[in-house]
Protein backbone atom coordinates (compact mmCIF):
# COMPACT_ATOMS: atom_id res chain seq x y z
CA UNK A 1 0.00 0.00 0.00
CA UNK A 2 1.57 3.22 -0.95
CA UNK A 3 1.62 6.39 0.50
CA UNK A 4 1.35 9.77 -0.64
CA UNK A 5 0.85 13.55 -0.48
CA UNK A 6 -0.67 16.28 -2.85
CA UNK A 7 -1.98 19.62 -2.03
CA UNK A 8 -6.10 20.21 -2.55
CA UNK A 9 -8.01 23.67 -1.59
CA UNK A 10 -5.45 25.05 0.28
CA UNK A 11 -4.40 21.60 2.29
CA UNK A 12 -1.97 19.02 2.70
CA UNK A 13 -3.62 16.00 2.47
CA UNK A 14 -1.93 12.98 2.76
CA UNK A 15 -3.39 9.37 1.42
CA UNK A 16 -3.08 5.96 1.03
CA UNK A 17 -3.07 4.34 -2.61
CA UNK A 18 -3.27 1.00 -3.87
CA UNK A 19 -3.85 -0.81 -7.57
CA UNK A 20 -4.27 1.40 -10.99
CA UNK A 21 -7.00 1.88 -13.61
CA UNK A 22 -9.93 4.09 -13.20
CA UNK A 23 -10.04 6.04 -9.83
CA UNK A 24 -11.69 5.38 -6.50
CA UNK A 25 -11.94 7.97 -4.07
CA UNK A 26 -12.80 6.80 -0.62
CA UNK A 27 -13.81 8.83 2.03
CA UNK A 28 -13.81 8.21 5.78
CA UNK A 29 -15.76 9.43 8.67
CA UNK A 30 -15.30 10.12 12.54
CA UNK A 31 -14.08 8.66 15.03
CA UNK A 32 -11.42 7.18 12.28
CA UNK A 33 -8.72 7.84 9.54
CA UNK A 34 -7.85 6.77 6.41
CA UNK A 35 -6.75 3.13 7.31
CA UNK A 36 -10.13 2.38 7.90
CA UNK A 37 -10.40 1.10 4.08
CA UNK A 38 -7.78 -0.97 4.08
CA UNK A 39 -10.12 -4.19 3.29
CA UNK A 40 -11.79 -2.23 0.22
CA UNK A 41 -8.32 -1.12 -0.63
CA UNK A 42 -7.17 -3.74 -1.52
CA UNK A 43 -10.22 -5.44 -2.93
CA UNK A 44 -10.99 -2.44 -5.42
CA UNK A 45 -7.22 -2.18 -6.65
CA UNK A 46 -8.27 -6.74 -7.04
CA UNK A 47 -10.82 -5.52 -9.38
CA UNK A 48 -8.97 -3.31 -11.58
CA UNK A 49 -9.23 0.20 -10.11
CA UNK A 50 -6.99 2.88 -8.34
CA UNK A 51 -8.12 3.35 -4.88
CA UNK A 52 -7.31 5.97 -2.92
CA UNK A 53 -8.15 6.79 0.35
CA UNK A 54 -7.14 10.29 1.88
CA UNK A 55 -6.70 11.48 5.48
CA UNK A 56 -9.68 13.66 5.64
CA UNK A 57 -9.00 17.43 7.01
CA UNK A 58 -7.34 18.23 10.13
CA UNK A 59 -6.71 14.51 10.48
CA UNK A 60 -2.97 13.70 10.38
CA UNK A 61 -1.03 13.14 8.38
CA UNK A 62 -3.00 15.49 6.64
CA UNK A 63 -2.45 18.79 7.46
CA UNK A 64 -4.59 20.42 9.94
CA UNK A 65 -5.83 23.86 9.55
CA UNK A 66 -5.86 26.02 12.77
CA UNK A 67 -8.40 28.92 11.77
CA UNK A 68 -9.76 27.14 8.79
CA UNK A 69 -13.06 26.28 7.63
CA UNK A 70 -14.74 22.76 8.05
CA UNK A 71 -18.28 23.25 6.55
CA UNK A 72 -19.58 20.62 4.19
CA UNK A 73 -18.43 23.37 1.05
CA UNK A 74 -15.35 23.42 2.42
CA UNK A 75 -15.20 19.73 2.81
CA UNK A 76 -16.72 19.40 -1.06
CA UNK A 77 -14.20 21.73 -2.62
CA UNK A 78 -11.93 19.81 -1.07
CA UNK A 79 -12.95 16.66 -2.95
CA UNK A 80 -12.93 17.64 -6.30
CA UNK A 81 -9.82 19.51 -5.55
CA UNK A 82 -8.55 15.44 -4.89
CA UNK A 83 -9.91 14.29 -7.81
CA UNK A 84 -8.10 16.87 -10.03
CA UNK A 85 -4.88 16.82 -8.00
CA UNK A 86 -4.63 13.10 -8.35
CA UNK A 87 -6.07 12.31 -11.72
CA UNK A 88 -6.45 13.52 -15.52
CA UNK A 89 -9.76 16.00 -14.46
CA UNK A 90 -11.75 13.41 -15.32
CA UNK A 91 -14.56 11.65 -13.36
CA UNK A 92 -14.30 9.30 -10.47
CA UNK A 93 -16.35 6.51 -8.76
CA UNK A 94 -16.96 7.76 -4.65
CA UNK A 95 -17.21 5.62 -1.96
CA UNK A 96 -17.59 7.51 1.73
CA UNK A 97 -18.94 6.66 5.03
CA UNK A 98 -20.03 8.29 7.88
CA UNK A 99 -18.58 11.79 7.86
CA UNK A 100 -17.43 10.83 4.62
CA UNK A 101 -21.14 9.77 3.45
CA UNK A 102 -22.67 13.29 4.70
CA UNK A 103 -19.30 15.04 2.40
CA UNK A 104 -20.34 12.57 -0.64
CA UNK A 105 -23.80 13.58 -0.42
CA UNK A 106 -22.66 17.20 -0.65
CA UNK A 107 -20.35 16.32 -3.95
CA UNK A 108 -22.91 14.25 -5.76
CA UNK A 109 -25.12 17.69 -5.36
CA UNK A 110 -22.79 20.61 -5.99
CA UNK A 111 -20.19 18.98 -8.06
CA UNK A 112 -21.83 15.76 -9.77
CA UNK A 113 -20.50 16.25 -13.26
CA UNK A 114 -17.44 15.10 -11.19
CA UNK A 115 -18.52 11.50 -10.39
CA UNK A 116 -19.48 8.60 -12.47
CA UNK A 117 -21.03 6.38 -9.61
CA UNK A 118 -21.08 6.37 -5.55
CA UNK A 119 -21.59 3.99 -2.93
CA UNK A 120 -22.12 5.63 0.88
CA UNK A 121 -22.29 3.85 3.51
CA UNK A 122 -23.82 4.19 7.10
CA UNK A 123 -25.62 7.97 6.96
CA UNK A 124 -28.79 8.78 4.66
CA UNK A 125 -28.76 12.63 3.24
CA UNK A 126 -28.13 15.10 5.41
CA UNK A 127 -31.67 16.68 4.84
CA UNK A 128 -33.71 13.82 5.22
CA UNK A 129 -31.55 13.25 8.81
CA UNK A 130 -32.73 16.94 9.97
CA UNK A 131 -36.32 16.02 8.88
CA UNK A 132 -36.36 12.62 10.69
CA UNK A 133 -35.05 14.42 14.19
CA UNK A 134 -37.96 16.88 14.13
CA UNK A 135 -40.38 13.71 14.65
CA UNK A 136 -38.25 10.92 16.12
CA UNK A 137 -37.05 11.65 19.64
CA UNK A 138 -35.29 7.89 19.18
CA UNK A 139 -33.08 9.30 16.48
CA UNK A 140 -32.41 12.72 18.47
CA UNK A 141 -31.04 10.27 21.52
CA UNK A 142 -28.85 8.18 18.86
CA UNK A 143 -27.49 11.45 17.70
CA UNK A 144 -26.55 12.79 21.19
CA UNK A 145 -23.19 13.26 20.23
CA UNK A 146 -23.85 15.97 17.90
CA UNK A 147 -25.82 18.16 20.20
CA UNK A 148 -22.42 17.82 22.93
CA UNK A 149 -20.07 18.72 20.21
CA UNK A 150 -21.54 22.00 20.14
CA UNK A 151 -20.57 22.67 23.22
CA UNK A 152 -17.44 24.92 23.94
CA UNK A 153 -14.14 23.58 25.22
CA UNK A 154 -16.32 20.21 26.93
CA UNK A 155 -15.83 18.23 23.94
CA UNK A 156 -12.53 18.65 23.48
CA UNK A 157 -11.41 17.83 26.70
CA UNK A 158 -13.83 14.79 26.83
CA UNK A 159 -11.88 13.78 23.50
CA UNK A 160 -8.09 13.80 25.40
CA UNK A 161 -9.48 12.47 28.94
CA UNK A 162 -7.73 8.69 28.99
CA UNK A 163 -5.94 9.15 25.57
CA UNK A 164 -9.21 9.70 23.75
CA UNK A 165 -11.29 6.42 25.34
CA UNK A 166 -14.49 8.55 25.01
CA UNK A 167 -14.16 7.83 20.97
CA UNK A 168 -13.57 4.06 22.05
CA UNK A 169 -16.98 4.06 23.83
CA UNK A 170 -18.53 6.06 20.64
CA UNK A 171 -17.21 2.86 18.22
CA UNK A 172 -18.46 0.21 20.07
CA UNK A 173 -21.89 2.11 20.99
CA UNK A 174 -22.27 2.67 17.18
CA UNK A 175 -20.54 -0.91 16.12
CA UNK A 176 -21.70 -2.89 20.04
CA UNK A 177 -20.82 -6.89 18.96
CA UNK A 178 -17.54 -5.83 16.85
CA UNK A 179 -14.24 -5.84 18.39
CA UNK A 180 -11.94 -3.67 16.18
CA UNK A 181 -9.29 -3.06 19.05
CA UNK A 182 -5.82 -2.56 17.25
CA UNK A 183 -7.65 -0.22 14.59
CA UNK A 184 -9.49 1.92 17.39
CA UNK A 185 -6.39 2.30 18.90
CA UNK A 186 -4.69 3.69 16.08
CA UNK A 187 -7.46 6.18 15.76
CA UNK A 188 -7.30 7.46 19.65
CA UNK A 189 -3.80 8.13 18.48
CA UNK A 190 -4.56 10.18 16.13
CA UNK A 191 -7.20 12.13 17.68
CA UNK A 192 -5.17 12.47 20.80
CA UNK A 193 -2.60 14.61 19.07
CA UNK A 194 -2.35 18.84 19.54
CA UNK A 195 -5.31 20.37 17.77
CA UNK A 196 -6.76 17.09 16.11
CA UNK A 197 -9.94 17.57 18.36
CA UNK A 198 -10.72 20.84 17.93
CA UNK A 199 -10.16 20.70 14.08
CA UNK A 200 -12.36 17.05 13.66
CA UNK A 201 -15.38 18.49 15.74
CA UNK A 202 -15.29 21.62 13.95
CA UNK A 203 -16.64 19.15 11.32
CA UNK A 204 -19.94 19.14 13.62
CA UNK A 205 -19.81 22.40 14.94
CA UNK A 206 -20.39 23.63 10.82
CA UNK A 207 -23.01 21.08 10.27
CA UNK A 208 -25.55 23.03 12.95
CA UNK A 209 -23.87 26.91 13.60
CA UNK A 210 -23.64 28.94 10.84
CA UNK A 211 -20.47 31.36 12.28
CA UNK A 212 -18.54 28.12 11.76
CA UNK A 213 -19.10 27.85 7.90
CA UNK A 214 -17.17 29.63 5.02
CA UNK A 215 -19.01 32.75 3.96
CA UNK A 216 -17.50 32.99 0.36
CA UNK A 217 -18.92 29.95 -0.21
CA UNK A 218 -22.50 30.88 0.10
CA UNK A 219 -22.76 29.53 -3.77
CA UNK A 220 -21.73 26.02 -3.28
CA UNK A 221 -23.86 25.99 -0.07
CA UNK A 222 -26.66 26.83 -2.27
CA UNK A 223 -26.04 23.50 -4.50
CA UNK A 224 -25.06 20.92 -2.13
CA UNK A 225 -28.47 19.60 -1.16
CA UNK A 226 -29.93 19.62 -5.00
CA UNK A 227 -31.23 16.36 -6.37
CA UNK A 228 -28.77 13.93 -7.23
CA UNK A 229 -28.23 12.53 -10.80
CA UNK A 230 -25.09 10.79 -10.33
CA UNK A 231 -26.28 6.40 -10.14
CA UNK A 232 -25.24 6.21 -6.07
CA UNK A 233 -26.18 2.87 -3.87
CA UNK A 234 -26.64 2.72 -0.19
CA UNK A 235 -25.77 0.73 2.41
CA UNK A 236 -26.31 0.44 5.99
CA UNK A 237 -26.53 -2.02 8.27
CA UNK A 238 -29.13 -4.31 10.19
CA UNK A 239 -27.64 -3.05 13.38
CA UNK A 240 -27.54 0.80 12.56
CA UNK A 241 -31.12 1.97 13.37
CA UNK A 242 -30.26 4.81 10.10
CA UNK A 243 -30.93 2.25 7.98
CA UNK A 244 -34.98 2.93 8.82
CA UNK A 245 -34.46 6.26 6.89
CA UNK A 246 -33.21 4.99 3.34
CA UNK A 247 -36.58 4.44 1.34
CA UNK A 248 -37.19 7.82 2.34
CA UNK A 249 -34.90 9.57 0.87
CA UNK A 250 -35.48 8.27 -2.40
CA UNK A 251 -37.04 11.72 -3.18
CA UNK A 252 -33.64 13.34 -2.80
CA UNK A 253 -32.29 11.65 -6.26
CA UNK A 254 -33.87 11.89 -9.64
CA UNK A 255 -30.89 9.57 -11.53
CA UNK A 256 -30.69 5.86 -10.41
CA UNK A 257 -30.69 4.77 -6.99
CA UNK A 258 -30.48 1.78 -5.04
CA UNK A 259 -30.51 0.64 -1.05
CA UNK A 260 -29.59 -2.67 0.63
CA UNK A 261 -29.07 -3.52 4.72
CA UNK A 262 -25.90 -5.51 5.97
CA UNK A 263 -27.02 -8.36 7.37
CA UNK A 264 -25.34 -8.27 11.22
CA UNK A 265 -23.51 -4.94 10.84
CA UNK A 266 -23.19 -1.96 12.82
CA UNK A 267 -21.96 1.64 11.64
CA UNK A 268 -18.85 0.45 10.90
CA UNK A 269 -20.16 -2.14 7.90
CA UNK A 270 -17.23 -1.76 5.58
CA UNK A 271 -15.04 -3.32 8.56
CA UNK A 272 -17.60 -5.69 10.00
CA UNK A 273 -18.96 -7.37 7.45
CA UNK A 274 -16.03 -6.22 4.42
CA UNK A 275 -16.46 -8.97 2.07
CA UNK A 276 -20.29 -8.64 1.94
CA UNK A 277 -19.68 -4.78 1.30
CA UNK A 278 -16.88 -5.45 -1.15
CA UNK A 279 -19.26 -7.32 -2.88
CA UNK A 280 -21.50 -4.46 -3.24
CA UNK A 281 -19.16 -1.82 -4.21
CA UNK A 282 -17.51 -3.79 -6.62
CA UNK A 283 -20.84 -4.57 -8.40
CA UNK A 284 -22.00 -1.18 -8.20
CA UNK A 285 -19.17 0.22 -9.66
CA UNK A 286 -18.57 -2.35 -12.14
CA UNK A 287 -21.86 -1.69 -13.95
CA UNK A 288 -21.80 0.71 -16.76
CA UNK A 289 -18.18 1.02 -16.48
CA UNK A 290 -17.85 2.58 -19.86
CA UNK A 291 -19.91 5.34 -18.73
Amino acid sequence: MKRGEVTANGVRYAYLEEGAGPLVLLLHGYPDTAHSWEHQLRALAAGGYRAVAPFMRGYPPTEVPLGGFYDRATLARDVVELIDALGSGERCDLVGQDWGAAISYGVLGAFGERIRRAVILAVPHPVVIRQTLRRSPTQVARSFHWFLFQLPWLPERLVRLRSAAFLEFLWWLWSPVYDDRAHVAEVRRTMAAPAVAEATLAYYRAAMQKRFRDPALADVFARLDRPIEVPTRVLCGSRDMRGRMLEDQRAMFCGEYDWHIVDGAGHFLHRERPDQVNRFILEWLSDDRSG
